[in-house]
């Protein structure tokens, strides 16, 4: 059966582009959850303050999301930890962290709703990455190392369930995201930086893209950015 109103998830649903996903696929009529360590300020739609790490609250939440709302249509893992420090100051706790909090939860978010979605005929799981991803810079390691790992991840997830029906991407954010926390601590001008609507825009595209063409990584990045 179909619903009128399907299921958005957004792992990772803070302030900025969390919340502008949300936004947008609200506005595209699909019924939108959040889930995160910390709440937003008028959070849209409802939203669940989870540890995206920790398996078992996890995973409950999104059993009952399911339970109420239907398998989910499109699944976004947004979820970071930066760490930024010398490579001989950061702890073997900062690279277990930084793992935890961007591949470990995409583990726990991918198990749980994936099974829902082939029952379902199908769905967009789309992993949020980082110019870490495709390259590790002075002072990165702990991030770099889990967003390469988190790429990996994305990878093997897109070969074994495109057959099922599952679109997997994985999205290189080549840039820093417009918001008041990104302003005050860079002074960019916001011409320079990218627009967590326009991302948004870019991520639904991608969830309506027919399977005769699937793009499974896409890099955005500002037109003052260099590559």
């Amino acid at each position: 059966m179909t619903r009128a109103h399907p299921l958005a998830i957004v792992a990772g649903a803070g302030a900025g582009l969390g919340q502008s996903l949300l936004t947008r696929f609200e506005a595209e009529g699909m019924t939108p959850v959040g889930l995160g360590r910390t709440p937003p300020p008028d959070p849209v739609g409802a939203f669940h303050q989870v540890d995206l790490s920790d398996a078992a609250s996890t995973t409950d939440i999104l059993r009952e999301t399911i339970a109420a709302h239907g398998a989910p249509q499109l699944v976004v893992h947004n979820a970071a930890e930066l760490v930024i420090a010398p490579f001989a100051e950061t702890s073997p706790d900062d690279f277990q962290r930084t793992w935890a909090s961007m591949v470990q939860s995409l583990v726990i978010l991918a198990q749980a709703v994936v099974p829902a979605m082939i029952d379902a005929g199908g769905g967009t799981l789309i992993v949020s990455g980082a110019t870490a991803s495709l390259r590790g810079g002075p002072r990165f390691a702990a991030f770099a190392s889990a967003k390469f790992a988190l790429r990996g991840l994305t990878q093997s997830l897109a070969r074994e369930y495109q057959p099922h029906g599952i679109h997997v991407a994985h999205v290189i954010l080549d840039g820093i995201i417009d918001t008041d926390r990104s302003r005050a601590l860079h002074n960019l001008d916001p011409a320079k930086m990218m627009d967590p609507s326009d991302i948004a825009a870019a991520y639904w595209h991608l969830a309506q893209q027919p399977a005769s063409t699937w793009t499974h990584e896409l890099d955005l990045r500002p037109a003052s950015e260099g590559f």
